[in-house]
């Protein structure tokens, strides 16, 4: 297996929109429909600090999305990552998440946080993060529904 290539990884466009929802879709992290709203501003404002990228080698393989913590010194949320499911394990999530905590680092960032599920269905994605060197700092019980637990992890930035 090769290493997924950082040239790959590139600022998500319109026109990748409907690969996105696929991925989306595939990975049932949300409605695909939600997608719309939350990146019309990115679209709309050229000026927006979030960040949205693709890994597209031939066609959208993956999709990560973070933004700055409001009232908060240089803190980051990464709110979306995705890699079709076809494609997991071959590293292409760990490169957006390098290519994320690069980007952020290059920039003067200090922190980058990650929430997720604590449900047994979502195992895979919490060691994903201890593999990327995560640290798991909280866990609100209880937080989206009964029995499901926000999990949330974090990462001190390196310049």
């Amino acid at each position: 297996m090769n290493s997924p290539e950082q040239k790959s990884i590139r600022a998500v466009e319109p026109d990748d929109i409907p690969a996105l929802k696929r991925i989306i879709d595939a990975t049932d992290m949300f409605p695909s429909e939600m997608l719309d709203d939350m990146i019309a501003g990115y679209f709309s404002t050229g000026g927006s600090e979030e960040i949205w990228l693709t890994y597209n080698d031939n066609g959208a393989k993956a999709v990560a999305y973070c933004r700055p913590e409001e009232m908060t010194d240089r803190t980051w949320n990464l709110l979306l990552i995705a890699v079709d499911p076809d494609r997991q394990g071959e590293g292409i999530g760990a490169a957006l998440m390098s290519h994320i905590e690069d980007h952020l680092a290059a920039h003067g960032q200090r922190v980058l946080i990650v929430e997720t599920s604590g449900t047994d269905a979502l195992a895979r994605t919490r060691e994903f993060y201890r593999l990327c060197q995560y640290d798991q700092e909280s866990r609100i019980r209880d937080f989206y529904a009964d029995g499901d637990d926000k999990i949330t992890f974090w990462k001190a930035l390196q310049a």
